[in-house]
């Protein structure tokens, strides 16, 4: 599976995760899914719900975030194909908490921001056994998607 992003959406997360600085930023793709690629459409940046004092390291997308997600993915003919989140002065890893919580065939894209400034984004999977996660290809494209 490939997760193809148009650039300027991508320069929209990086933007969400130097906004959210020094807490996690986070939201939801949405987007459409092609035989063996992702294409994302348009995100849906949401507030960090997770409690103040952990905000620095961990976020929280509440299911009234994921209904809100997928009520305007369904008025776009769009479907929520994955979240992104960013990771301030941390790599673009998946920590175990992101593990514990992940949802399979959802793509995890996670932004570096260091010192503020989003550095790189890589895209993941949950494996089927929930135990890790592959990363996934990004392809990132100069054109939108309508």
């Amino acid at each position: 599976m490939k997760l193809v992003i148009p650039a300027n959406i991508l320069r929209l997360i990086h933007v969400d995760g130097e906004r959210a600085y020094p807490e996690e930023g986070a939201g939801l793709l949405l987007g459409r899914l092609e035989e063996s690629r992702k294409l994302v459409v348009s995100i849906l940046p949401v507030g960090n719900s997770r409690e103040e004092a952990a905000r620095h390291n961990r976020y929280l997308l509440t299911p009234q975030d994921y209904l809100n997600g997928e009520l305007e993915a369904s008025r776009r003919g769009l479907e929520v194909i994955g979240v992104f989140h960013s990771h301030p002065d941390h790599p673009n890893r998946p920590s175990e908490f992101d593990r514990e919580w992940a949802m399979p065939a959802f793509s995890y894209l996670i932004t570096s921001v260091h010192a503020g400034r989003a550095v790189e984004s890589r895209s993941w999977l949950l494996n089927e056994d929930r135990l890790s996660f592959s990363e996934e290809n990004i392809e990132v494209i100069e054109t939108s998607y309508v």
